[in-house]
This record gives C-alpha cells, sequence and structure tokens, in this order.
C-alpha cells in the first residue's frame, strides 16, 4: 500500500490488524497463511469467532438496558424529589 492515510481511524483499525496478527503468531507460531487446515476448518474458526461476537453484543445488549432502566429511574426519582 503506497498511498498515505490520513484518516485517523483507518490508521487505528490498521495498527490494530497489525496488533492483532502479532498475537496469533506469537500464540500459534504462525499466520494466515498456514496451510494445514481444510477450508471447513476455516469455516469452523471463522463461525465459532461469529458466535462468539453474538455472545458479546448480547451482552452489551443488557448492559445498555440496565443503565437505559437505572438512568430513567434515577430522573423519575429526581423529577418526584422536585414535583
Amino acid at each position: 500500500m503506497n498511498q498515505q492515510i490520513k484518516d485517523q481511524i483507518v490508521l487505528r483499525v490498521l495498527s490494530r490488524f497489525a496488533e492483532r496478527s502479532q498475537v496469533g503468531i506469537n500464540k500459534y507460531n504462525t499466520t494466515l497463511e498456514r496451510t494445514d487446515l481444510s477450508t471447513l476448518e476455516w469455516l469452523t474458526h471463522a463461525q465459532e469467532e461469529a458466535m462468539d461476537f453474538v455472545l458479546y453484543l448480547e451482552r452489551l445488549k443488557d448492559e445498555v438496558k440496565t443503565f437505559k432502566k437505572k438512568n430513567y429511574e434515577t430522573i423519575i426519582s429526581r423529577t418526584n424529589e422536585v414535583l
């Protein structure tokens, strides 16, 4: 890639990809260019990662719901105090 990237978000994401790659290399002592996995095994790994991602989303949704509920209760409580 010879072009200059000016978008700081893109640069941050690229940096995180590079860091993540190094973590994988350190952990598995190989890169994604490895040839010891079949296409089905690669698909299984991808599916497992996607399943983890869905679980993370569900957990974060719970956190947002709890946050909204607490804020709503606080607003109601403060409103009642004023009234």
